[in-house]
């Protein structure tokens, strides 16, 4: 099987591809919603082709989050999925190490939120899980948000590891926040 990968900014992809991405997502999750959706645009794209249409995706969107009183540049991982027929196949890897370049490359530190069947993967490849507290700066200000805590996910790049014994506070958006 050849596959090609194709890494390329939302806008520089054509309405087909994002087509293509959605209901690549709309299969591999049951409850994908227009939000979830939202929240993998504007950021970097990673499609993997094969002969038969679109077989992988993920994105990283630039997001904040304080650690310790500071800002972090964070790309955050969204919207990975793989066809079904090639699962298990090494393609979520492909599509994690082509982000994780552009993590590594641009930001001080990377971030997911990790279903239980996605976490042995992320876990594989040397993300780590985050045991601290989870906030976010609402609309409202700073809410502790415990049903995301358990699902996060770490890369440190620039910035080194950060302390679980002091929280993340995560930038607000709707839908799911983590």
């Amino acid at each position: 099987m050849t596959v090609r990968l194709r890494l390329a900014h939302t806008a520089g992809l054509e309405p087909a591809e994002l087509r293509a991405a959605r209901a690549l997502l709309d299969e591999a999750f049951d409850d994908f919603s227009d939000e979830d959706w939202d929240h993998g645009l504007g950021g970097m794209h990673v499609l993997l082709r094969d002969d038969d249409g679109l077989a992988a995706h993920g994105s990283v969107v630039q997001r904040r989050i304080r650690h310790r009183g500071r800002w972090l540049r964070t790309g955050y991982v969204e919207a990975v999925a793989v066809r079904a027929d090639v699962r298990r196949t090494g393609l979520g890897g492909r599509v994690m190490a082509e982000l994780e370049r552009v993590i590594d490359r641009a930001y001080d530190l990377g971030a997911l939120a990790a279903s239980e069947a996605g976490a042995p993967l992320y876990a594989a490849r040397g993300w780590q899980h985050w045991g601290g507290r989870v906030h976010a700066l609402s609309p409202d200000g700073i809410v502790r948000l415990p049903e995301e805590e358990g699902y996060l996910w770490l890369r440190p790049a620039l910035a080194g590891a950060p302390d679980p014994g002091h929280e993340l506070v995560l930038d607000w958006r709707d839908g799911d926040v983590a």
